[in-house]
């Protein structure tokens, strides 16, 4: 296992002070309050919500504002915000400052969905860069003493990359942190991240915490990340799906500790269960929670000799009865499987030319004809 040169110091984010620089990455249909908590079991780090678009929240929809919802064991409410409109940003800060209702908020400029980059909107929105300033300048303003963090990725494709300058302007407007996934929107999930453009990131900017995303599949990678780049932490997307003990392994790796979860097929059994407990809590609708479970059947029992007949059977399950029962059917007893379980997860997709509203490279600023499609580009897609 890679070491650190040396036991990773305190990260702080404004005020939060992360004695373990990790945070998870907001994913949508994932980092709900179930999947935060069952982390925090494992491991340390800031938790941050599932992407919550500006708009909605204003606008106080009930899905919205079930989503900002923490439970009592969350210490540190941590929600990310993704919007297109200054003044409606800027809004929804207002309301999660005025109300009490996070201790952290990170604005999100990372989706690569074309059906949002085509509205300009996510990691096509950087490229304007007094829409860009103007968001992040009155969302620090609304936050307070709040700290206010953003995510990015490079840019739009190769050719028209913009987290250099988007950072400077991030930093020129108070942010406590800047995260960068390291591909551009163009790239999707697809190939290798580039973790050379978090290190020269980090050498760019001064005095903000840099944090890296992209291609962390183990606590090991998060360290060689660290020692590759020098960033100040790590953001961990989906490596962590179907293995939330990744953040005890974490933990341990940058406390210098080389302690590792490889955990037996009882072990990963029980965690898949909680998760559905949580999930129960979390929808009060066990028949809801069930459904949503299915999705990481396969994430879960990834290399894991589990027949496809009993997968199938845990991905139709509708309730915790059924999933216990099928559960029970498992040899607990079988061990980790070494490699099998480990590595890429989630869809990659493939390279592919990034839609974008006609005419938007043509000027780094706003232009007036593109007003109407950005009102278009606040949807709920996930994060970048």
């Amino acid at each position: 296992m890679t070491t650190l040169t040396a036991q990773a110091p305190t990260l702080h984010i404004g005020p939060l002070a992360l004695d373990v620089p990790v945070v998870l990455a907001p994913m949508a249909g994932i980092t709900n309050t179930a999947f935060r908590r069952l982390c925090r079991e494992y491991g340390a780090g800031l938790y941050v919500s599932e992407m919550i678009t500006s708009r909605a929240l204003v606008e106080r929809t009930p899905e919205s504002m079930r989503l900002i919802r923490h439970h009592e064991s969350e210490s540190t409410r941590s929600i990310q915000l993704y919007g297109v409109d200054p003044k409606t940003v800027r809004e929804a800060v207002t309301m999660l400052v005025a109300e009490d209702r996070a201790d952290h908020i990170d604005l999100n400029f990372g989706c690569p969905v074309p059906k949002v980059t085509r509205k300009g909107g996510g990691a096509a929105l950087p490229w304007k860069q007094d829409l860009f300033r103007d968001i992040v300048e009155g969302a620090v303003a609304a936050a307070g003493d709040i700290p206010l963090t953003v995510k990015m990725r490079k840019g739009i494709d190769a050719d028209h990359l913009t987290y250099l300058e988007a950072a400077k302007a991030a930093q020129g407007a108070g942010v406590a942190s800047i995260a960068l996934h390291a591909r551009t929107a163009a790239d999707f999930y697809s190939g290798t991240a580039d973790w050379s453009a978090i290190e020269k990131l980090k050498n760019a900017i001064s005095d903000t915490p840099i944090l890296g995303n992209g291609d962390i599949w183990s606590a090991d990678d998060a360290i060689r990340m660290v020692n590759e780049t020098g960033c100040d932490g790590v953001v961990v997307g989906r490596g962590c799906l179907g293995r939330p003990w990744l953040f005890g392994d974490l933990a341990a790796a940058f406390r210098g500790d080389s302690v590792k979860l490889e955990p037996n097929l009882g072990q990963v059994a029980d965690a898949f269960r909680r998760h559905a407990e949580l999930l129960v809590e979390f929808f009060d609708d066990e028949n809801r929670a069930c459904r949503d479970i299915r999705k990481h059947v396969a994430w879960y029992f990834k290399g894991y000799a589990v027949g496809g007949e009993l997968r199938a059977k845990l991905a139709a399950s509708s309730s915790l009865q059924e999933i216990d029962d099928l559960l029970g059917e498992l040899d607990r007893e079988q061990p980790y499987p070494g490699k099998d379980a480990e590595g890429a997860r989630g869809r990659a997709g493939s390279p592919k030319s990034p839609s974008l509203p006609y005419g938007w490279l043509d000027s780094r600023e706003l232009q007036v004809t593109h007003r109407a499609e950005l009102a278009e580009a606040e949807l709920s897609h996930s994060g970048g």
